[in-house]
């Protein structure tokens, strides 16, 4: 493993602004006005029009539920890793693997017997699509993230036994679905609002939430959610070329996470995006060795 190279050295909370603050400050703007600039230029949201893939009954305490997982080429792909580098990744607690998809909306459909039922349709990435049609485990985990992203999302409980209909692509009808282009709301320049008396030292560090995704084939992005604090000073990142590693302040945070893909850790950058307490850092990926 490559060694880790330090990006964001640690601040000293009670120090006055000197050259490394500034240096971490205009790293951070660099970052914010490089995203921004990226997704200033997309359109708020774009239409697709998901293609059928298979179908997946379950139930609720009002009924009967099917889940049609469709796929479309607009919907951006989960980060490309083995299996076993997955599972490695499950088994280590690491949340961070993100599929991305789009929930849709619930529509009401008559089953074969004409009863009444439910259905929503779940649209992945299609070449995402084509690789799990080749595998139960892949198959299974995204029928589970569909099947909590819509319990999130609408206030649902529903059973976590299914059943694969295997001569029904689909329920009812597939609709046409709106995805944000923006990815995530532009990022906040870093302002000296750190409050050191609202902290309170830990115990031990919380392991915050990490979220993973590819923005584009060779640009991986990772929310890290850091709700205790209100700014980036006191924050240590240090990104080798698979692995990342976090610190916070007063030992409020840590986070080791191992990233099954070779990060470009010279050109990555970093931003803290006060509203939404998140550190928010950009990763360009290194080419496959040849």
């Amino acid at each position: 493993m490559a060694d880790l190279k330090l990006l964001v050295p640690e601040l000293n909370e009670a120090e006055a602004m000197g050259a490394e603050t500034a240096r971490f400050q205009e790293l951070l703007l660099q970052a914010s006005k490089e995203l921004q600039q990226a997704q200033t230029s997309r359109p708020e949201s774009t239409q697709i029009q998901p293609q059928p893939g298979f179908c997946v009954k379950t139930n609720s305490s009002e009924g009967k539920v099917f889940i049609n997982i469709c796929h479309s080429p607009s919907i951006p792909p989960p980060a490309d890793m083995t299996e076993d580098q997955l599972l490695q990744m499950l088994e280590e607690d690491q949340a961070g693997f993100h599929i991305p998809m789009s929930l849709g909306e619930p529509h009401a459909e008559l089953d074969a017997k004409g009863q009444g039922c439910t259905a929503y349709d779940v649209a992945v990435n299609s070449d995402f699509y084509r690789r799990m049609q080749n595998s139960d485990f892949l198959r299974e985990l995204v029928i589970t993230i569909a099947r909590e992203g819509l319990e999130d999302k609408y206030s649902l409980q529903l059973n976590p036994e299914w059943r694969l209909l295997k001569n029904r692509p689909f329920m009812g009808s597939i609709s046409q679905q709106n995805i944000r282009s923006r990815q995530r709301p532009p990022i906040q320049e870093l302002g000296n609002v750190f409050t050191a008396d609202s902290l309170r030292p830990a115990e031990s560090p919380e392991k915050p939430h990490l979220n993973l995704w590819l923005e584009a084939p060779d640009l991986l992005l990772a929310e890290i959610d850091l709700p205790k604090l209100d700014g980036a000073l006191g924050l240590s990142l240090e990104i080798g070329e698979n692995r990342l590693v976090m610190g916070g302040p007063q030992q409020l945070y840590h986070l080791d996470a191992y990233i099954p893909l070779r990060i470009n850790s010279d050109e990555s950058k970093a931003a803290f995006h006060r509203k939404r307490r998140q550190l928010m850092v950009a990763m360009p990926l290194l080419s496959a060795p040849s």
